[in-house]
C-alpha cells in the first residue's frame, strides 16, 4: 500500500480521533516519523478539526497583514515616480497608488485565503462523514459478531500453531443454528506484504478442503471476521496464501488447524 492508498484508507482519521489500538498507533507513529506526506496530513486533518468544531469564518491574522503590507511597500518603493504639480505634495500619488494597491491585493488575498479554507473544510466534512458511516457499520459488524459469540448454540474451536508458526493460534466460532462462521485471527502474526490469510473448512475422509474465506485485511489480527457457512466441516484450516487466495490450500504454509 503507497501514501496516497494508505492516506485515502481512512486510518489516518482512526488516529487522530484516538480509535486505532496501541499496535495500531505505534504503527502510524512510525509511519509519520518517515514519511512527511503522511505527518502532513495528520496535522492537516487535527486542523480541520478544530476548525469544525468552532464553527469559525477564515479570517486573516494580524502577522499575516503585516507581511503583506511590508512586502507591498518595499515592491513599489523606489518604482513609482511622479512629477510634482504646484501646490500638490510629490508623495501624495505614489501614497494613494501604493494604499490603492494595497487595499486591493488584501482583499483578493482575503477572499482566496476563505475560499480555500471552505474548500477544505468541505473536504475534510465530506470525509468525515464517510467516517462516521464506516463506524457505524463496523459497530454494527460488530454487534453482530458478539451476538454470535454469546450464543449458547454457538461452538468454539480451537486452532493450533503448526509447523510453521508453532506459537500461531486462532479460534472459529461455528454456529449451526444461524449457519454462520466466525474466525478470530488474534493469535496469528500480520501478514507480509502480498499475502492473506485463507479460511479452510475440511472433510477428514477423504480430505477435501473448501475454502470458505481470505482474509486481506492488513489488520487481521485484531478483529473478528465472519466467513462462509459450511455444514459439512469436520475441521478448520488457516494457511497464508498469496494475494486474492488460492484454489487449494499451500499446506508448507498451513498456520493453523483444529477439528469440530
Amino acid at each position: 500500500m503507497n501514501t496516497e492508498e494508505y492516506i485515502a484508507s481512512g486510518t489516518l482519521e482512526f488516529y487522530v480521533f484516538g480509535l486505532l489500538s496501541e499496535a495500531e498507533n505505534r504503527e502510524v507513529k512510525q509511519l509519520a516519523d518517515k514519511d512527511e506526506t503522511i505527518q502532513a496530513e495528520i496535522l492537516s486533518i487535527e486542523k480541520a478539526v478544530i476548525n469544525l468544531s468552532y464553527s469559525v469564518a477564515p479570517h486573516l491574522s494580524a502577522a499575516n497583514y503585516e507581511k503583506i503590507r511590508q512586502q507591498l511597500i518595499e515592491k513599489h518603493s523606489g518604482v513609482v515616480q511622479m512629477e510634482p504639480k504646484r501646490g500638490m505634495n510629490p508623495y501624495m500619488g505614489w501614497a494613494a497608488a501604493v494604499i490603492l494597491t494595497f487595499g486591493l491585493a488584501y482583499q483578493y488575498y482575503q477572499n482566496t485565503e476563505a475560499t480555500k479554507e471552505v474548500q477544505a473544510a468541505t473536504a475534510k466534512t465530506s470525509k468525515f462523514e464517510q467516517l462516521v458511516a464506516s463506524l457505524e457499520q463496523k459497530n454494527t459488524e460488530t454487534e453482530k459478531a458478539l451476538a454470535v459469540v454469546r450464543d449458547n448454540a454457538t461452538s468454539i474451536i480451537n486452532l493450533a500453531g503448526q509447523e510453521i508458526a508453532p506459537q500461531a493460534y486462532a479460534k472459529v466460532y461455528l454456529n449451526r443454528n444461524k449457519k454462520e462462521i466466525y474466525v478470530d485471527l488474534a493469535g496469528l502474526p500480520t501478514p507480509p506484504d502480498g499475502k492473506v490469510y485463507q479460511i479452510w473448512a475440511l472433510k477428514l475422509d477423504p480430505l477435501t478442503p473448501t475454502s470458505i474465506g481470505v482474509i486481506a485485511d492488513k489488520n487481521a489480527s485484531s478483529g473478528i471476521f465472519r466467513v462462509d457457512n459450511n455444514d459439512g466441516a469436520e475441521a478448520f484450516g488457516i494457511t497464508l496464501e498469496p494475494a486474492g487466495g488460492s484454489k487449494s490450500p499451500t499446506l508448507e504454509q498451513l498456520y493453523t488447524l483444529g477439528k469440530v
